[in-house]
């Protein structure tokens, strides 16, 4: 079989639209467009070739990023073995997982691109929810490249040091209270592909 010839597919091409893009992405969409047809009604061509320029140069500072993040991710769900994750920060973990949960968030570098499809392969490899929640939440707070970038440079040691310690204990607390609540944690994609190599 050519190592193109899924593309001719139609079963594939589906699946590309339903589940690679969602509802959402159309949603999103529909609402890019809209608000697009307002600008270039209300502001005039001008303005609204000037939004499409800048948007342009967004997206083609994003991409890269989000393409190598999500390299990273599928390449991290190949080598990650899953009875170990599963082990360390599934739902016999205990307050222990959310730990170690809390410190990978910490020394989770980039942004959002990189944090979610991380979030997103610990979650097809057995974290419960409190885990991914303790995760999450200790990338957006005490993100070790923020405090660099952001906290030390601009307010200071002292304010980051004081800033870490206030917000250390709340990924935890977040972790605890999604373990509590009774909800029932179902990825997206429930398809997952069989793994090779390590960890099988």
């Amino acid at each position: 079989m050519p190592p193109l010839d899924f593309l001719h597919d139609p079963d594939w091409r589906r699946a590309v639209l339903q589940d690679g893009f969602g509802k959402g992405f159309w949603l999103f969409l529909a609402v890019a467009v809209l608000t697009g047809a307002l600008c270039l009604i209300l502001k005039g061509p001008d303005v609204f070739a000037a939004a499409l320029l800048r948007d342009g140069g967004l997206l083609l500072d994003l991409m890269p990023r989000v393409t190598v993040a999500l390299a990273i991710a599928a390449l991290i769900w190949f080598l990650l073995p899953r009875e170990r994750v599963s082990r360390l920060v599934g739902t016999q973990s205990g307050l222990r997982g959310l730990v170690i949960a809390t410190l990978a968030g910490m020394v989770t570098p980039g942004g959002p691109a990189s944090a979610y499809a991380l979030l997103g392969v610990l979650a097809a490899s057995g974290a419960d929810r409190g885990a991914l929640v303790t995760y999450i939440t200790a990338w957006a707070l005490l993100g070790l490249q923020r405090v660099l970038v952001w906290d030390v440079p601009f307010m200071g040691p002292d304010f980051a040091a004081l800033r870490i310690l206030v917000c250390l204990p709340l990924p935890l607390v977040a972790g605890l209270i999604a373990r509590r609540l009774p909800l029932t944690l179902t990825l997206k994609d429930e398809a997952v592909p069989p793994q090779t190599g390590r960890g099988a």
